[in-house]
């Protein structure tokens, strides 16, 4: 037995595809498909609080700058108010980092719901539901192999919608 994907909630192997402690063998599953959602705008509004955060410091750091030139007072405040706008754009340095991290996280996981359906004992069953699109991809990628290995003319992966059609990726 080979295994293809293998999680907390989803295994995939050469003989069975098990999904939330439910098991469907390869043997039993005929069509597999997928369906994707529509967009989370939760996703979209932490994506864009997360670039506010990034530009907050920055936009303080030139409206500092900004303000020292347009005061026009001795020399020494406004290097004091230059060199105070610099070090709160330079505090951005490491935040910038984990915030930076945040945001690719999110666009790896995806903003929408994925499902993966199968025909299982002639009737259309969700497999699977979830929101994280690099894993969705990763099972269903499994699947696919899964099925590949299985013995030919019974088995079908199909695109998302109503026709399933042979489909080399997710």
């Amino acid at each position: 037995m080979i295994t293809y994907y293998d999680d907390r909630s989803v295994r995939v192997t050469s003989t069975a595809v098990r999904v939330d402690g439910r098991t469907y063998p390869l043997a039993e599953l005929g069509m597999v498909w997928h369906r994707r959602g529509n967009r989370s705008w939760r996703v979209l509004a932490g994506r864009g609080a997360i670039g506010a955060a990034l530009a907050g410091p920055l936009v303080a750091a030139v409206l500092g700058i900004g303000l020292a030139v347009w005061l026009h007072r001795s020399a020494v405040v406004t290097i004091a108010i230059v060199g105070a706008s610099v070090l709160v754009g330079l505090g951005v340095g490491p935040l910038a980092d984990v915030l930076f991290e945040h945001l690719d996280r999110s666009y790896a996981r995806g903003s929408r719901e994925w499902e993966m359906w199968a025909r299982w004992r002639g009737q259309p069953v969700r497999l699977l539901h979830t929101g994280d699109g690099l894993r969705f991809g990763q099972i269903y990628r499994a699947v696919q192999r899964a099925m590949e290995s299985a013995p030919a003319a019974q088995k079908a992966i199909g695109t998302s919608g109503s026709n399933p059609r042979p489909r080399s990726r997710p």
